[in-house]
């Protein structure tokens, strides 16, 4: 009993009082739609398998196509119904590093505090469209959580996923995230649709609707993204890469239950990997975010390309004037501050990570709001200040964001 009561004091005062302020809060200075939603949120961990997959990392000349199971780690949001007295925080436990055994940037973990209760109860009676978040490579199903929560708050069923040898716990070859982000993100919208069938007896039953999908993704998060809205790439692109068979990218028809995209930083514009006939056949409403600056994704022949080139999708870009690439993960954790890569794959350096929280909060809700429940967010999404002379390029909302008031 002694021991019990130990743990749980420990367990007390590593939480957050309720007024601290914990990733993803609204700044002074946030933008409208920033704020928590209506909903109370709860937090479920689950574990999937996606049986007899190709393990593109182990063929050879003589076993051209072994195959593997591929077990996904996920992180589930959504609106819950909080007992009396429930407390409506949690701890989660990442990591640091980029890959396993690497003496320079050692898998360190650490945790972190987020506003969600653990294992609570869904909130019955109605169906809340479904957002599948898809991280950068390499990285987990934790570093959006910001975003995660807060969509959940606006009843959003959300599910993140640690796509396998692409974590930072178990980065490995390049080649199998390039195969594996589509089919991953299809697998988890199709096991979450299972879910949702009232009888199913899972606790999602009747709650989320797969029907009205949303992939939101991060740098490689976001190819996979695009990949499943359409955009294949182009085979002689991905060669070089790793991948020798682009059988499993040909052009194929569009899950009609994504109804939109978000691209955070969204990598492989600037590899040429996809034609622009190819990107014309994307017509799932798109929302890319991007820094000016990026030298990974890249910007003016990156996601810029990508957002004129998608000429037949309705899309919106927000693009952060003297930003890089990390436009979407969390703020950087304390344990990052001892190791400078560490840090420097989540901070930028003419920005406040909060502060770009914030604006990705406002603007997702907005293009979600649209996207999935016909709501008229224009005025959100494309705020009423002078375009900018200098883009020249049509079709496009170029706006400057408005200051804080």
């Amino acid at each position: 009993m002694r021991k019990l009561v130990f743990v749980l004091a420990l367990l007390t005062t590593a939480l957050p009082a309720a007024a601290a302020w914990v990733i993803g809060d609204a700044r002074p200075d946030a933008p409208v739609l920033a704020a928590r939603g209506a909903y109370q949120v709860g937090v479920r961990t689950e574990r999937i398998v996606h049986r007899d997959q190709f393990d593109i990392l182990r063929a050879t000349a003589s076993n051209p196509a072994p195959r593997l199971d591929r077990s996904l780690t996920l992180e589930v949001w959504y609106p819950a119904q909080l007992k009396e007295g429930q407390p409506e925080l949690t701890l989660y436990t990442d990591v640091l590093g980029a890959g396993a055994n690497n003496p320079a940037r050692p898998n360190t973990p650490f945790t972190f505090a987020g506003r969600a209760a653990r294992d609570a109860a869904p909130l019955q009676g109605k169906t809340y469209p479904l957002v599948i978040v898809s991280h950068g490579y390499p990285g987990s199903r934790l570093q959006m959580s910001y975003l995660t929560e807060n969509l959940a708050s606006k009843g959003y069923v959300v599910v993140a996923i640690d796509h396998p040898e692409s974590t930072r716990a178990d980065r490995a070859g390049f080649a199998s995230t390039l195969l594996n982000r589509p089919l991953d993100d299809q697998f988890v919208l199709d096991t979450v649709a299972a879910w949702s069938r009232p009888g199913s007896g899972h606790y999602l039953a009747g709650v989320a609707d797969a029907d009205r999908t949303a992939l939101v993704g991060y740098s490689m998060g976001g190819y996979g993204a695009l990949v499943a809205a359409g955009a294949a790439p182009d085979p002689l692109a991905l060669k070089p890469l790793g991948v020798t068979d682009a059988t499993p990218f040909v052009p194929h028809a569009v899950d009609p239950r994504l109804r939109a995209v978000v691209a955070f930083a969204p990598w492989g514009g600037a590899r040429g990997l996809w034609s622009s006939a190819a990107l014309a056949g994307v017509h799932v409403p798109l929302l890319f975010v991007a820094g000016e600056q990026d030298t990974i994704a890249g910007y003016q022949d990156g996601v810029l390309r990508l957002a004129q080139d998608t000429v037949n999708a309705p899309r919106y870009l927000l693009a952060y004037q003297n930003a890089r690439h990390n436009i979407a993960p969390n703020p950087a954790p304390p344990a990052a501050y001892a190791n400078r890569e560490d840090f420097s794959a989540y901070a930028e350096a003419a920005w406040d990570s909060a502060r770009i929280n914030n604006i990705n909060q406002h603007v997702v809700t907005a293009f979600l709001e649209q996207a999935l429940r016909g709501r008229d967010m224009e005025a959100y999404l494309a705020p009423q200040s002078p375009s900018s002379p200098a883009s020249g390029t049509p079709g496009l909302a170029w706006r400057h964001w408005p200051a804080a008031k």
